[in-house]
């Protein structure tokens, strides 16, 4: 059985990260939102029923639009991979011997010796020219191009499991428990999404979930200030 190497890990390790950062991401997005969305109606009103529509509508419409955001931008991003590698495959067949010169240029700049450059990019090119200028030159692996449906789905998901959290905080207890239950429940959220998005980037976690946290208290605390006033005028 033919070992991984060590690129070919690290990079499924990179898009590994790179998919769980945007899941926590799209969760936090919707532990904030939603968070914001239903304490803000908690200060006008304690109908279970006005939170609870509330709270529904805005969790399917911010999962609707993440999931249509991110396929919408990898969908570009796809094109624009699929268009490099028709204008590499052009390029291979209308000019090879430069094409093959490139190759050796971008694997010295990698730090090979002039001769072991031009061996290695003249074997990369017989084994299969495409791949090698793809990875190499585009950093793209012609087989695993972004997909937007995976990338729409994962957003979508990973938004409404977030947005479940204050939905279910605010709906759920009795009138005099919902707020403070739904506030601790966000912020420990918020905490526990800070500390992993930091994590997942070799960052300190400690500003990440500061910074989480208070963002988060600070959009509940505008929206239920504000839902208070209108609550008061009658609106």
């Amino acid at each position: 059985m033919t070992e991984p190497t060590h690129d070919e890990t690290h990079g499924a390790l990179g898009s590994r990260l790179n998919w769980l950062r945007a899941a926590v991401l799209g969760a936090n997005d919707g532990i904030v939102s939603t968070a914001g969305l239903v304490v803000g109606v908690a200060g006008a009103t304690d109908s279970r029923a006005a939170l609870l529509t509330a709270g529904l509508a805005g969790l399917l419409a911010g999962s609707m639009s993440m999931a249509a955001g991110e396929y919408v931008s990898v969908s570009t991003q796809r094109d624009s991979e699929k268009a490099a590698l028709a204008q590499e495959r052009r390029e291979l067949r209308e000019q090879p011997a430069a094409e093959l010169e490139e190759l050796t240029q971008l694997l010295e700049e990698r730090g090979l010796s002039r001769e072991i450059a031009r061996e290695a990019a003249e074997q990369l090119t017989e084994r299969d020219a495409l791949r090698a200028h793809a990875r190499v030159e585009l950093g793209i692996d012609p087989d695993e191009l972004t997909n937007p449906w995976h990338a729409a789905w994962a957003s979508f998901l990973a938004f409404t499991v977030g947005a479940l959290l204050p939905l279910l905080a605010i709906v759920l207890p009795p009138v005099g428990l919902r707020l403070p239950v739904t506030v601790l429940s966000v912020l420990a959220a918020l905490v526990l999404t800070g500390w992993t998005s930091a994590r997942l980037g070799a960052a300190a976690p400690g500003r990440a979930v500061l910074r989480n946290a208070v963002g988060g208290a600070l959009a509940m605390g505008v929206t239920y200030l504000a839902g208070t006033l209108l609550g008061a005028a009658g609106v």
